[in-house]
């Protein structure tokens, strides 16, 4: 039997709610995603609270809410205690998507659900990788191999592949094919022939127009409404797809010379953009050819201007203007505000580039046709004045009091829970139960409450008389005085990490301002909301720029990648079932498609054995070393062994083997093929069609494709062109001597 694979959906399928999915290979527990929604509804939670104790690993995908935004409450109200595995743009940019989200509603409410310290003590639980990267887990885990690959759609987004025995489970969705002006699209040709792959139905049902179209369209959206004195609102998430935005705006601006203020506004703008600058690696290959030539910083803005506090934009000049604010769905944050100021002027633009989630404002206007009028609530955190301030403050004293009682109570019973039924006498301890003895019973232990005179100083109960403690000094020293151990001075990665975290910011550890003061303003205040019905006479306008793959893509990637079984999550009902239908037809016989908290077992039909070499067999195998392993040929036979859970292969001694094909073990880039040739004195240059033509006569050409359609390594040969001549022999030699003959 193959590598044991289960999926159990905890929140997730047959509708766009969060992204939550616990795969288990040979009983290790993979924790994939751990999202919320922007409702922070706790009910979501209740599949992960019920398994959160069992949870062996955590693999995060994306930044933003949908895929990570449960993960501070899960590990500080749940029971979540696993290692964290995500790519560093994930860690950083996951880390200021969930300040901004407090923020947002910290300042409108009294929100309780999960603080700024468990949002840092969760991310500092996070291990950080590259992208391709095998990281090799212990213990438990011992033989399982993670990676993470790219998928395009947000900054550091992830496609996991999980490797055991051979056999890869591949987690992949929200993926991108198509390049972006930021990121490179997922490669599919990375994952051949999987067990299981498990992937999402969420794009299945829609179709995307081209991208010079679209972008086209929503250029002119935004210019005509600024022609004609308007603003423009783009609701957006934290640091996600907005980085695509900017991008199209500020190049469109700059090439357009136009004048119009653009505003980026979020509690933690400034920290992402400077974050965002650092990361160029994990961007698109144009980006980062454009900074290795020409030293040019894409995220250098010079047209987006880069706001964290609402008065800001207030007060900046008047004028039509465009505004990125968070939050996308409405629900809470600038962008809520920002709504219901301009929803009654009619020249005034809402633009919408993702769909908005289930329940929230943006879905509602969404709707076709919107609203004429939404009811939305508006509030604002306020001082405490007057009668409240001060019931605010005999009420605090008064907590003070209990907790100073409790903590006095505590220390008492644990004094006497030290001293234990002790009748020695002890000149330093006194009977509090007769305030009013003559000194010489003062040290009598009758059946009297003791208490100490030394602060803090608590005598064992074996001790015949109080003591202080004495600590021996084992200082070492030198000729040149007392040693000293530098590691004594170094400051630890997770503690650098500790103070960058706990003030949430850029990379000076410095939070944005506003942030900042908000965080540390401690004045007592209350939350005072009032309801109030918008008139919606502004344009309403949504344009896909979600930065997924559409129906079309997905099936035809599905198609390529063509996994033995496949798992499909994440989406509508009707998208769920077109998907599984299709791939039923098309992709493979084993499609899943479970409810949330049942578990398909997708266990490979395959057979997988471990096997011991013997030493006989061994004594006789000639390895060679091809990149980072080592290859050789062998003729053996199976056979038992003492340990019943194990075959030995032995040497064949009855009879020799039969002979085999020889085979040449390598994979040739004929771009390495030329410098090779070309260092030994070889006059070699491409010619037409990527042949590789060699001195006079002699071609070398590269046929057949590396891949084939459902899998498999397909058939490629070099061909060598020529008359049978010196050269001719000369380059079939050095062609040879670039792989391995078995």
């Amino acid at each position: 039997m193959g590598t044991s694979v289960q999926v159990t959906p905890l929140c997730g399928v047959y509708n766009e709610n969060p992204l939550s999915y616990l795969v288990s290979i040979d009983n290790f527990n993979f924790l994939v995603d751990c999202g919320w929604n922007d409702h922070f509804d706790p009910s979501l939670l209740e599949p992960l609270s019920r398994v959160a104790s069992k949870i062996d690993a955590v693999l995060l995908s994306y930044p933003d809410t949908l895929h990570l935004g449960a993960l501070p409450y899960a590990m500080s109200h749940l029971g979540l205690s696993a290692p964290i595995y995500s790519t560093e743009p994930v860690f950083r940019l996951g880390l200021l998507t969930m300040y901004d989200q407090y923020l947002s509603r910290k300042a409108v409410s009294d929100f309780d659900l999960f603080t700024l310290d468990d949002v840092d003590s969760a991310f500092l639980s996070i291990t950080r990788l590259t992208y391709s990267q095998n990281h090799h887990l212990s213990g438990k885990g011992e033989g399982i191999v993670i990676a993470p690959h790219v998928a395009g759609h947000l900054l550091g987004g992830t496609v996991w592949k999980i490797t055991k025995d051979g056999e890869d489970v591949i987690y992949a969705v929200d993926f991108n094919h198509r390049k972006e002006r930021h990121l490179n699209g997922i490669v599919a040709e990375s994952f051949v022939r999987p067990a299981v792959l498990i992937t999402e139905a969420y794009n299945a049902l829609s179709n995307q127009p081209p991208r010079q179209k679209r972008d086209r369209e929503f250029l002119d959206g935004i210019v005509r409404t600024l022609e004609g004195g308007g603003n423009v609102l783009l609701p957006v998430d934290t640091a996600g797809r907005a980085l695509e935005l900017i991008l199209i705006l500020e190049e469109f601006w700059a090439q357009r010379n136009l004048g119009y203020d653009i505003f980026f506004l979020t509690y933690v703008a400034s920290s992402t953009i400077d974050y965002v600058k650092s990361f160029l690696e994990w961007m698109g290959d144009s980006i980062a050819k454009s900074f290795e030539t020409s030293r040019n910083n894409a995220f250098q803005l010079k047209r987006v201007k880069l706001l964290i506090n609402k008065m800001d934009l207030d007060n900046a000049p008047i004028g039509p203007k465009v505004v990125l604010a968070s939050m996308a769905s409405l629900e809470a944050g600038f962008s809520h505000d920002i709504f219901v100021e301009w929803a009654s002027d009619v020249r005034n633009l809402v633009l919408f580039t993702e769909r908005g989630q289930f329940g929230t404002l943006a879905r509602m206007l969404q709707a076709d046709p919107p609203p004429k009028a939404v009811k939305v609530t508006m509030s604002k955190r306020v001082p405490l004045v007057g009668d409240e301030l001060v019931a605010y403050e005999e009420e605090q004293k008064r907590l003070k009091k209990e907790e100073e009682l409790k903590a006095s109570l505590l220390k008492q019973e644990e004094a006497r829970a030290s001293y234990g039924p002790d009748n020695t006498s002890d000149p330093m301890v006194i009977d509090t139960t007769n305030s009013h003895a003559p000194p010489d019973v003062a040290g009598s232990r009758g059946g009297g409450y003791r208490d100490i005179l030394i602060d803090g100083f608590v005598p064992p109960s074996t001790s015949v008389a109080p003591m202080f403690p004495f600590y021996e000094n084992n200082t070492e020293w030198d000729d040149f005085g007392e040693v000293v151990n530098p590691d004594d001075y170094v400051i630890k990665d997770e503690d650098m990490n500790q103070t960058t975290l706990h003030v949430g910011g850029d990379i000076d550890g410095k939070l944005d301002e506003a942030a900042a003061s908000f965080i540390l303003d401690t004045k007592p205040s209350k939350v005072v909301s009032n309801e109030l019905t918008v008139q919606v006479k502004c344009s309403l306008i949504y344009m896909d720029f979600e930065g997924r793959s559409d129906g079309r893509s997905i099936k035809s990637i599905i198609a390529r990648v063509a996994p033995l079984k496949l798992v499909l999550v994440h989406g509508s009902a009707e998208a769920t079932e077109h998907l599984k239908q299709h791939c039923l037809n098309h992709v493979c016989a084993h499609v899943y498609a479970p409810q949330i908290e049942e578990t398909v077992d997708v266990t490979s039909d395959l057979c997988a054995y471990k096997v011991q070499l013997s030493e006989q067999l061994m004594s006789n195998v000639l390895f060679k070393k091809l990149g980072e392993y080592e290859v050789a040929w062998i003729d053996a036979v199976a056979g038992k062994t003492e340990n019943h859970d194990m075959l030995t292969l032995l040497p064949t001694v009855s009879k020799p083997p039969p002979p085999h094909k020889s085979v040449l073990v390598g994979d040739l880039k004929m771009a390495d093929l030329k410098q090779f040739l070309a260092s030994k004195g070889v006059q070699v240059e491409f010619a037409g069609g990527g042949a590789l033509r060699c001195g006079e006569y002699v071609t070398l050409r590269k046929v057949g494709v590396a891949s084939q359609k459902g899998g498999g390594s397909g058939i490629q040969q070099i061909v060598i062109e020529g008359p049978l001549c010196e050269d001719y022999y000369k380059i079939r030699e050095y062609l040879y001597s670039q792989f391995y003959l078995l």
